[in-house]
């Protein structure tokens, strides 16, 4: 009666621990499941393309009248030959620009001037101011809004025709080796085309006058 007793009291003492689990088994790791990083990775491949040197863009306009380059603030120290490529494009585009200003400025202070009507309010292209910074202000806004979305637009087709090719011919962009300055946008500065009846060497030429030219205005 007394082991009967004792063994009722050890059965519901062990309803009170806890269970056992089974033990887990060991995972091996082996040395061919681990795949390992490659310590030195290879090299990112180069570009396919080639632009064009800083030598090559220095070497035009020559700037004898100088007696060295034209570069008074050094810019050709900056960057690598993309940056100087871009920093020509940018001249020869600035320089067209101030070109036709001075254009502009010689005719309207000579007194010429569009026929017509500039707003439909009754301002007249011949009330416009000779001075320079008189004739902008005299220009309403939307005037304004409207000649600065058309070279955002000049500047956008730009990049565009760059990139897809120069007039419909093989070309390359002037970041990828093409020339700098030389225009995309089809018919906006030779519409008449005469600059493919042109050799290489005169292109050459007419590029280092532009160059100067646009410096100069």
């Amino acid at each position: 009666m007394k082991f009967l007793l004792l063994l009722s009291i050890l059965s519901s003492a062990s309803a009170f621990l806890p269970p056992t689990l089974p033990p887990s088994p060991t995972l091996l790791h082996s040395d061919a499941a681990i795949e390992e990083v490659p310590s030195d990775p290879s090299p990112p491949s180069s570009p396919s393309y080639t632009c064009i040197s800083k030598s090559e863009i220095m070497s035009e306009p020559n700037c004898l009248e100088f007696g060295s380059v034209w570069d008074p603030l050094n810019l050709s120290s900056l960057g690598s030959s993309e940056t100087l490529a871009w920093f020509r494009h940018a001249e020869v585009k600035h320089g067209r620009v101030a070109m036709a200003a001075f254009t502009g400025w010689a005719a309207v202070g000579a007194g010429l001037h569009l026929p017509g009507d500039l707003t439909r309010s009754g301002l007249h292209f011949a009330d416009i101011p000779k001075a320079g910074l008189a004739a902008w202000d005299a220009v309403p806004g939307i005037g304004k809004v409207q000649m600065l979305i058309f070279a955002g637009l000049v500047e956008f087709h730009d990049e565009i025709f760059q990139a897809k090719g120069f007039q419909g011919k093989e070309s390359k962009h002037y970041l990828r080796g093409g020339t700098p300055g030389r225009n995309a946008v089809p018919g906006l500065y030779d519409p008449f085309g005469l600059s493919s009846r042109r050799s290489e060497k005169e292109l050459a030429r007419g590029r280092a006058v532009e160059i100067k030219n646009g410096r100069l205005a």
